[in-house]
């Protein structure tokens, strides 16, 4: 099963609940659902990671988080997932949602410079704002039911690879008697 693909990345569930940041979770954390490797847990890690990391806004991990919680997705994939925006990938990912943000809007494109300043905030992030939401959100959902399915078919599949092979190993060794 991909279980065993999973469970050779994945941290121990004791460590993760160590965590000095993680401690205002308290019980939360008891759910073994959290932490469980199967087709729904996994594929469900796969669309709150992918949907979470191309939200831009901050406090990805949070929202992932209680995500996690809500739809008993696996906790650490789901983190794992979310650091696909990293502070290196970020800027090239949230241009190209606001280019596809522009385009699906029919806006124009509008040349700015990112000025971490509240005189920029105030100003230049209103007429970027819509086009930014708007290509986040598509990509977010896009991305996200992609990994979802995709993992829910690479189960499947392998799943039944496996039962094939058996049945192969069955009637050779059935054959042999």
């Amino acid at each position: 099963m991909p279980k065993k693909l999973f469970k050779k990345w994945m941290p121990d569930p004791q460590k993760i609940k160590a965590q000095p940041g993680l401690r205002l979770l308290g019980s939360l954390l008891e759910d073994p659902n959290l932490f469980h490797l199967n087709r729904h847990s996994v594929s469900v890690a796969f669309f709150i990671g992918l949907f979470t990391c191309f939200l831009p806004i901050p406090g990805q991990m949070i929202i992932a988080a209680f995500m996690a919680f809500y739809l008993r997705g696996n906790l650490p994939l789901c983190f794992a997932l979310v650091w696909l925006s990293n502070p290196l990938t970020i800027p090239p990912i949230f241009y190209l949602t606001y280019k596809l943000g522009s385009w699906m809007l029919q806006t124009p494109e509008i040349d700015f410079t990112i000025d971490l300043s509240w005189y920029w905030f105030s100003t230049e992030f209103s007429k970027l704002w819509l086009p930014l939401i708007t290509g986040s959100l598509f990509c977010a959902i896009f991305f996200g039911c992609l990994g979802y399915l995709s993992i829910q078919a690479f189960w499947r599949w392998h799943v039944i690879s496996n039962w094939e092979k058996r049945k192969l190993r069955r009637a050779a060794a059935k054959h042999k008697k």
